[in-house]
């Protein structure tokens, strides 16, 4: 049975495009994926076709064609811009999409992503997200030397050495969501006074210490950045696997989640929401988007050579955690629709090739399902949270 409540849409973008070959489509140019203006027209792009946000890849090493080791390709794009800067540099040049940038946060400071991510809700008027990541990969913590981890941990992760630390990262990661949030909070909303004639700025009793303390973290506050318009920026996350859905649960207003069937989307739902209620979650706190890796064409014919085009360029056939479409925007529409049903808020599409893939999506897809009455014909007022459904949190430091 077909959903009948509107999806919401969002679109990650990684560099040319998720697969491997994007880069070597004539049409991307690219000498452009390192420069504002590309992001920026992408961004734009996106706005055009409603989408509610998009999430900016990023992390703290090349990347890579295998998800845990290094390795030596040349022949794959190879570098990144930081994508919370990405996401300032777009967010003037643009007016309702959200802006979503990915930080791993397991050698980084939440006191310096507080900020940042605060910022970012400023400057664009209450549209920032963050997709926060852990890391457990030896050749990323050797680029900080502040701790080590088993050069092969991706291969451990069902014995108990591999657990207990892949445990403990997301361990780390809830206090640290924990810390950002209450630095989010250190400010109440009117703590800034403002008043030349008195020459008060800031009502200081309206600054808060949040005295946090953990086994990671001892942060005493307040964040120098004063409340952000949405109180709470939106933070998201991608989820696998039993412990990244607890943290998900418990942490995130969204969870990223890849089942490849309608079974497993309901399956993966209620784990989620499970989570989510022994969490202590209010109902509704946590939206479950399904991501999916989309080729698409006028045709499925056209579209599975699209796709094998690409794997012949790349040397192998593309492969990912995500389940992979191939196909048109209107078989794509009829998937959505469908998959709705199972209890997802909505889906994150990873194109292909950004400039092919996000153009059918925007022409295709968004058309398919404002049809059928699934999707926005225009932007609602308000911020990123309040488009998604979420409410704008009171602040826990202020007096009831």
């Amino acid at each position: 049975m077909p959903a009948t409540t509107p999806i919401h849409l969002a679109v990650a973008l990684d560099g040319a495009g998720w697969h491997p070959a994007a880069w070597r489509q004539a049409e991307i140019g690219p000498g452009t994926l390192f420069t504002a203006g590309y992001w920026a027209a992408v961004a734009r792009r996106a706005e055009v076709g409603l989408l509610d946000f998009v999430t900016i890849e990023d992390s703290l090493a090349m990347q890579s064609a295998h998800p845990f080791v290094p390795d030596d390709r040349t022949d794959q794009v190879r570098g990144r811009l930081d994508a919370v800067l990405v996401a300032a540099r777009v967010a003037p040049v643009t007016r309702h999409i959200g802006l979503v940038p990915s930080v791993t946060v397991t050698h980084t400071e939440p006191f310096h992503i507080s900020k940042a991510i605060a910022t970012l809700d400023f400057v664009s008027s209450g549209r920032a997200g963050v997709r926060v990541q852990v890391s457990g990969r030896a050749h990323e913590a050797a680029l900080f030397g502040r701790r080590l981890f088993p050069e092969r941990l991706y291969r451990q992760v069902e014995d108990p050495q591999g657990r207990a630390v892949t445990a403990e990262l997301f361990e780390e990661a809830a206090d640290y969501v924990e810390v950002v949030r209450r630095l989010w909070d250190s400010w109440e909303d009117d703590a800034e006074i403002r008043d030349q004639s008195t020459g008060r700025f800031v009502d200081r009793d309206k600054l808060h210490y949040i005295d946090f303390e953990s086994r990671f973290f001892a942060v005493k506050g307040p964040s120098i950045t004063p409340r952000p318009p949405q109180g709470q920026p939106l933070v998201t996350a991608l989820a696998h696997s039993e412990l990244p859905y607890r943290f998900a649960a418990a942490a995130a207003d969204v969870a990223y989640v890849t089942p490849h069937d309608f079974e497993q989307v309901r399956s993966i739902v209620a784990e989620v929401r499970e989570h989510a209620d022994a969490a202590g979650r209010p109902a509704g706190a946590v939206s479950v988007f399904a991501d999916l890796a989309v080729f698409l064409g006028a045709s499925s014919v056209a579209a599975s050579e699209r796709k094998a085009r690409l794997d012949e360029a790349d040397g192998r056939e593309y492969r990912s955690d995500a389940d992979v479409f191939v196909g048109t925007p209107l078989e794509l529409a009829e998937l959505l629709g469908s998959w709705a049903e199972a209890g997802l808020s909505g889906y994150r599409l990873r194109p292909a090739v950004i400039s092919d893939d996000l153009d059918a999506i925007v022409d295709g897809v968004v058309p398919e399902l404002q049809a059928r009455g699934l999707f926005p014909r225009s932007y609602g007022a308000g911020g990123l949270r309040e488009r998604l459904g979420l409410p704008r949190p009171a602040n826990r430091y202020a007096a009831v």
